[in-house]
């Protein structure tokens, strides 16, 4: 039974292998010269001012996430289109239920004001 994992193994290994060997080329031979100018941080080409570690407001989370819930929820839609004609009419009044929770979501995500951008 181990001999069938063996390639899988080997690829692992591999991997490893490699990816040991891109981060010590690139620790031994890339540049040491750290200045007080490349130990900033950088923020899309702007001076950044303040910490570091400002407080973020939860909107921003809340609106992070809504984004990855109708996203995923979106997905669902591909499998539907490949077999759309093997469904028939059964298929289209369960991908219109399907629509109609998304919408009635978002509605209510509207209404509550969890997609106002302070």
């Amino acid at each position: 039974m181990v001999i069938e994992f063996l390639p899988l193994f080997i690829i692992f290994f591999v991997a490893i292998l490699i990816g040991c060997i891109a981060i010590g080329l690139g620790y031994l031979f890339g540049p040491k010269r750290p200045t007080a100018k490349k130990g900033e941080p950088y923020e899309s080409g702007m001076v950044p001012y303040g910490p570091g570690r400002r407080r973020v407001s939860v909107r921003y989370y809340l609106i992070a996430v809504l984004f990855i819930l109708f996203d995923v929820e979106i997905v669902f839609f591909l499998p539907y289109a490949a077999v759309i004609r093997k469904l028939g009419v059964t298929g289209l009044i369960e991908v219109f239920i399907f629509i109609g929770i998304i919408v009635a979501g978002f509605v209510y995500a509207w209404k509550k004001g969890a997609l106002e951008w302070d």
